[in-house]
């Protein structure tokens, strides 16, 4: 058997954990391969040693047939290997085109030759159909354009090898469905594809053959044609994962969140106009209400108003009929506010702080954590065990580990521990579940679903329509900065709610 790329019996080592134990992984020219496994399992790790990122203590890598050393991701770019990162690598105030020459630019009497770099990325985006403004400021642009940029760059140096890491974690369902179809053009083409992705449906749409790991080992390699999601799910986490979210019906009591007329601005640069256009919302106990739309129809900026990372311009929001509109964001929190961010690196986490530090964020000011001014940081590792415990954060050197250091899954679980385990009678969660494995997601729906079950008002928001669709009691839709209907998930489809979502269709109200 022929393969274009062999990573053979590689080993890497962290502080405290082994990421890769004797891994071996094998990919033959024009397929798509995906590898799977749980957050932290050593996927993003191997692809990193594959780029260059890291150097492994054992093993050995074949391109072609020959022994290669990668010692940085310019030795991988040479040799014809490219990578979209998971969190992706682009500067903020550079335009698309200059994001996508960096590093490769044509220089002529000390002047940069912008012309010829211009046609080739048009002629690029046209042909595979990345369709993108090279003018356009990265700052300005959706995450779902940003992807792309990281797409076009692997193609304009020409790499044989594609790898994507985490790639449809941030990106809408149509996004998704797109990136997809470009996949298969690409692996037509005779491109090979490594594609790292914890979404079992995805794997099932494009991938050829799938290898499996699981806690930094190899598991197997199988034909996805002929193994079913349960037997794929079974190899990645070690146990049988249940789809099926159970929740038993309640009746919502008291409101706990409201919020009427509610007019948020925009947070790009330059643009005037309200993206949040007099939006009226109420959560109350007992009751989990999701917020459904296309992604950058407003919802950020009404995350951030309800929340306190920005202000609104008109409008009133009251916690526990206490109007907050113009409290600090502690203040919030400390008066039953709850909040998984959507930018879990931005919002939710200091990274260079450690996983203990980074779990009393939201409280290291109680006595419990400091004295006279000075932490506890005997109480405060002592309470981040048994967080760690409690909701299975797997980290090289638990409370201590950097989190940085830790898988962006683990990140996550960090978050949603430190949310849901205080004082709280809201929880505004959003994407709460972006990037993580069967495994994880299964327990996160649960915890949900706990938290609905003990009395307190939940406010999902999320691009998934499965999630949206099987948690909430109530659907809100938000199109074009407006809340354009309010449905019962038993009573409508994911079709109609797609109508709904991409403006096709709206209530009419008395």
């Amino acid at each position: 058997m022929d393969y274009i790329i062999e990573m053979l019996g590689i080993t890497k080592k962290f502080p405290g954990i082994v990421a890769n134990d004797n891994i071996t992984l094998q990919i033959k020219k024009g397929e798509i391969h995906a590898l799977l496994g749980e957050n932290g399992a050593g996927k993003s790790t191997l692809m990193g040693v594959l780029f260059g990122l890291y150097q492994p203590e054992e093993g050995k890598i074949i391109l072609r047939g020959q022994q290669v050393k990668i010692s940085d991701p310019n030795d991988a770019n040479r040799l014809g290997i490219g990578m979209v990162h998971q969190h992706f690598k682009l500067v903020h105030n550079f335009t698309v085109l200059q994001s996508i020459i960096l590093g490769v630019e044509t220089v002529k009497n000390g002047f940069l030759k912008m012309d010829e770099a211009r046609q080739k990325v048009v002629a690029l985006s046209t042909k595979y159909n990345l369709k993108i403004d090279p003018d356009a400021l990265i700052s300005d642009i959706t995450v779902g354009q940003q992807q792309r940029v990281e797409i076009l760059k692997m193609l304009y140096r020409e790499n044989e090898i594609l790898i994507f890491d985490e790639p449809t974690a941030v990106l809408t369902p149509q996004e998704i469905e797109e990136l997809m179809h470009i996949m298969k053009g690409l692996a037509a083409e005779g491109k090979s594809l490594i594609f790292i992705t914890h979404k079992l449906n995805e794997i099932k749409a494009v991938a050829d053959r799938c290898s499996v790991l699981r806690r930094g080992k190899y598991i197997g390699v199988v034909d996805v044609a002929s193994t079913d999601k349960e037997e794929l799910s079974e190899m990645m986490v070690g146990r049988k994962v249940d789809f099926n979210i159970k929740k038993q019906p309640l009746t919502p009591s008291e409101i706990v969140l409201k919020a009427e007329n509610l007019s948020v601005a925009s947070r790009r640069s330059g643009q005037q106009q309200n993206v949040v256009k007099n939006v009226s919302l109420s959560v109350r106990r007992n009751e989990i209400v999701g917020v459904a739309g296309i992604d950058g129809n407003g919802q950020t900026e009404l995350v951030y108003a309800l929340t306190g990372l920005a202000p609104a311009q008109s409008g009133t929001i009251f916690l526990n009929n206490q109007s907050i509109g113009d409290k600090s964001i502690r203040y919030r929190n400390t008066h039953g506010m709850a909040h998984i961010p959507e930018d879990r690196h931005k919002h939710g986490l200091i990274l260079d702080y450690s996983l203990g530090e980074n779990l009393v964020l939201q409280e290291y000011f109680d006595e419990r954590f400091q004295h006279k001014g000075f932490l506890r940081k005997n109480e405060i590792f002592k309470y981040a065990d048994e967080l760690i415990e409690k909701y299975d954060i797997r980290s090289g050197q638990g409370a201590h580990n950097l989190a940085r250091s830790m898988s962006g899954g683990n990140q996550q679980k960090a978050i949603i521990a430190r949310e849901v385990d205080r004082q709280f009678e809201l929880l505004v969660a959003v994407q709460p579940t972006r990037g993580l494995d069967v495994g994880a997601i299964e327990f996160i729906h649960k915890q949900l679903i706990a938290q609905r079950d003990r009395g307190k008002g939940v406010l999902l928001f999320s691009l998934e329509l499965d999630e949206i669709m099987s948690l909430s009691d109530r659907i809100l839709v938000i199109f074009e900065g407006e809340i354009v209907a309010e449905l019962n998930p038993a009573e409508i489809t994911v079709q109609e709610l797609g109508l709904y979502m991409s403006g096709s269709k709206r209530q009419v109200t008395a």
